[in-house]
């Protein structure tokens, strides 16, 4: 009578034994492993000779970049208060670029980047401020 109460349960324990030996065997790369992070910095800070001991750039904080490939849009970001940033990607060749470009004077853009497999790539950014 027991064995009887327990048959409708086996197609389930059947699936979910498959679900857990798959999940196991099958690994998927975890969030967030591969990308593209850094710091975007402009330059120069001000016009005209740069002394020595002051510096030629800083941190570039707060502004919206995208990232394409060919011609395609694959992700946005925005640096944070320090000019970093951290952007997930799959590997492959991208352009960084502002995405504000019709106020930009210096060049803010585009930045060719290679994402490389299972890591996040530091690649730091300068931006030219145009000023002279």
């Amino acid at each position: 009578m027991k064995t009887l109460l327990a048959l409708p349960l086996l197609p389930l324990c059947l699936a979910l034994f498959a679900c857990v030996v798959s999940a196991e065997t099958s690994p998927s790369p975890a969030a967030g492993k591969t990308g593209l992070e850094g710091v975007i910095t402009i330059s120069p800070t001000h016009g005209g000779p740069i002394r020595e001991g002051e510096d030629s750039s800083k941190p570039l904080p707060n502004t919206a970049f995208i990232v394409r490939q060919g011609m395609e849009e694959v992700a946005r970001f925005t640096t944070d208060a320090e000019g970093k940033y951290r952007v997930a990607l799959p590997p492959g060749e991208y352009h960084v670029l502002a995405r504000d470009q019709k106020h930009k004077f210096g060049g803010w853009g585009p930045f060719p980047v290679e994402v490389a497999a299972d890591k996040m790539t530091t690649k730091n950014l300068d931006c030219d401020s145009g000023l002279r």
